[in-house]
């Protein structure tokens, strides 16, 4: 599998994809028509697309509202999610048609949620949480389990020293445009929140609620990854 590295992700985003954004795992792209007949066709339209390039794609929700929220990426023999050189292809042809379609790109409204669990074994806990999410489809992969269709957030297993119970062990990981980071950052704190860490920004900012529970906002700037 022809992995592409985030960085060579971002620099094509930058080049020549400005409709995209890159997520968690996949590319992500939204596009808004003038209604849901408009939104459908482009539906139709793109999964022929990507029938004809012979890469499927990896989600498409349709909104009643004309909005359409699309993924790409690639699943490997294990069930890893990566971004490949096919990805990026496909994300061109889509937002070539959504123009020809009079859809508009709107990629700072592009989102992903995430469960991060806290764990000293994930090799431990992960079966569980495959079964439970996944059903008969679930298994873990490596550090993280994905419901193969897409109905439930990701967990991913932290991996963390073993200790004393309770300690917060849940939190959730919003996966955010660069540039709707901030906002959504400002908009959490106007509401009661606290900064916890932003040490590590734009990679992701610690947030916590009023009671303490922390919650990260990431994107996918300053990581060195596939």
């Amino acid at each position: 599998m022809d992995k592409v590295s985030n960085t060579a992700v971002l620099a094509a985003i930058d080049a020549r994809l400005p409709d995209w954004r890159r997520l968690a795992q996949p590319l992500a792209a939204c596009f808004r028509g003038p209604d849901a007949v408009a939104a459908a066709a482009f539906v139709a339209a793109a999964a022929r697309a990507a029938a004809d390039a012979g890469h499927p794609v990896h989600g498409i929700r349709l909104g009643g509202d004309g909005r359409v929220d699309v993924t790409l990426c690639s699943v490997d023999e294990e069930g890893g999610r990566w971004i490949t050189a096919r990805d990026l292809e496909l994300a061109a042809t889509l937002s070539a048609l959504a123009r020809r379609l009079d859809l508009t790109a709107a990629p700072g409204e592009v989102a992903q949620l995430e469960m991060a669990l806290d764990t000293a074994d994930h090799a431990a806990a992960g079966p569980f949480w495959a079964a439970l999410l996944g059903g008969a489809d679930g298994r873990p992969v490596r550090d993280s389990v994905f419901d193969t269709h897409d109905r439930v957030p990701a967990v991913w297993f932290q991996q963390t020293d073993a200790h004393p119970l309770p300690r917060q062990r849940w939190h959730m990981d919003l996966w955010l445009a660069p540039e709707a980071a901030r906002e959504r950052i400002a908009a959490a704190l106007a509401a009661g929140g606290t900064l916890v860490d932003d040490s590590e920004a734009p990679a992701f900012v610690v947030l916590a609620d009023p009671e303490g529970n922390k919650a990260c906002v990431c994107t996918a700037l300053g990581r060195d990854r596939p």
